[in-house]
């Protein structure tokens, strides 16, 4: 008997339906004349519903993002400001949510080293998640040097690892710079990148006057805004 590939690649998706004995449904459906593609998304879509949900840990826990003592400001952002800098994070993880994986590496510095990979490298960083989505944090204050201002951006990376299905959270911390507003400069240099992305370092917490020992910050555990829905 000949097997094609797509019905090769299916056959993981059947053993995973059969563990909860729904091989049968699948297997009438192709006989009954369904479609590969149609028999291929339904049991994909039962395999789903079986998988351990995706439940990152929530802000001020271990794990999940700080918790940031100030509201959100509501209305239109400055996109020079460190909340443009943060707008950025978001949609780069928006892109990769999508899978749009060359719009995302356009914004990171394209003179880094990240930034001037091939498309085909790149990519492949993403290989081992199936899904990935992000919680993106406050960002921390502008800081100035050499002409280039920095902000600094946490977010909280969860998905599914491709080859199991398995769930994943991790903090991590994005660095931003662009050119300050200096003569000569162009918009492209006047505009936020992606310079970084590194471990969360949680902020230093100052010592308590009243000799009480200062308040824990956030784990830094490395348990990687989608998009809001």
């Amino acid at each position: 008997m000949r097997w094609s590939a797509r019905t090769a690649l299916m056959l993981p998706l059947l053993f995973v339906a059969a563990c909860d004995g729904r091989e049968e449904s699948a297997i009438d459906n192709l006989a009954n004349g369904a479609s590969q593609t149609q028999v291929e998304n339904n049991v994909r879509a039962e395999a789903m519903a079986l998988m351990e949900p995706l439940d990152p840990p929530a802000p001020g826990t271990p794990g999940g993002l700080p918790i940031d003592p100030e509201p959100i400001v509501e209305g239109s952002i400055d996109p020079n400001s460190a909340q443009g800098a943060a707008q950025v994070v978001q949609g780069y993880y928006g892109l990769l949510e999508e899978k749009r994986f060359i719009d995302a590496q356009d914004l990171w510095n394209q003179s880094g080293a990240i930034g001037s990979q091939d498309d085909a490298h790149f990519e492949a960083r993403f290989r081992g998640f199936s899904e990935i989505h992000a919680n993106v944090g406050a960002p921390a204050e502008a800081e100035g040097a050499a002409g280039s201002l920095y902000v600094t951006v946490p977010v909280q990376v969860y998905g599914r690892i491709a080859a199991n299905g398995k769930p994943f959270s991790i903090l991590r911390q994005v660095t931003l710079r662009r050119v300050n507003d200096v003569p000569g400069s162009t918009a492209e240099q006047r505009r936020w990148h992606i310079e970084s992305i590194g471990p969360y370092t949680p902020p230093e917490t100052p010592a308590a006057d009243n000799g009480a020992e200062p308040a824990r910050a956030i784990s830094m555990t490395d348990g990687m805004a989608g998009k809001k829905r």
